[in-house]
């Protein structure tokens, strides 16, 4: 006679988390020199956009890398600043239209209030949208609630009042927060 054993299945509970968050905050993007911007958070869109122009690619030792302008108040075309990052990755993504459209991805820290993390961005031409960046549910999901009802829970960080940017190794640490 066999006796089977119950299998117990190992649940991995997932710390809630702490960050609350309204459906419009303030976000810093550090390693792109931007300290403030508005954002709009959409978790019916999977990814990330950043209204960035004139976009080309080019080689840094032996890596690929993009160069573009972030526009982050196109309604009165300010606050303009040049960026350069290392390329992540080429996709396809589906536009707020339904289109489909081939888009340059990069990796760079996020500032919600005095928290950080990694994400990814795709680089796009946001000029019809309202806010320069949207946040995807990729890049909050297991770090922040939203409470869709409201806006600007966080408050806006100046650079003067900014906490260091963590190295990148503590920067992943607290993924598992």
């Amino acid at each position: 006679m066999t006796i089977k054993k119950k299998q117990s299945a190992v649940v991995k509970r997932r710390r809630k988390p702490d960050l609350l968050i309204g459906w419009r905050e303030w976000i810093g993007l550090p390693e792109l020199g931007i300290d403030a911007m508005r954002a709009k958070v959409d978790t019916g869109a999977r990814s990330s956009a950043l209204h960035a122009k004139d976009i080309e690619t080019f080689d840094r030792d032996g890596q690929q890398w993009v160069k573009f302008v972030a526009v982050l108040d196109h309604a009165r075309e300010r606050g303009r600043i040049p960026c350069t990052a290392p390329l992540a990755d080429i996709r396809k993504i589906k536009n707020s239209f339904g289109a489909s459209e081939e888009r340059f991805i990069i990796r760079t820290p996020l500032r919600i209030s005095d928290r950080y993390w990694t994400i990814e961005l795709s680089l796009a031409d946001r000029e019809k949208m309202t806010y320069p960046v949207l946040l995807g549910r990729t890049a909050i999901r297991g770090r922040a609630i939203i409470d869709a009802g409201r806006s600007y829970l966080c408050k806006r960080i100046d650079a003067g009042d900014l906490p260091p940017l963590p190295s990148a190794s503590t920067s992943e640490k607290s993924k598992s927060r």
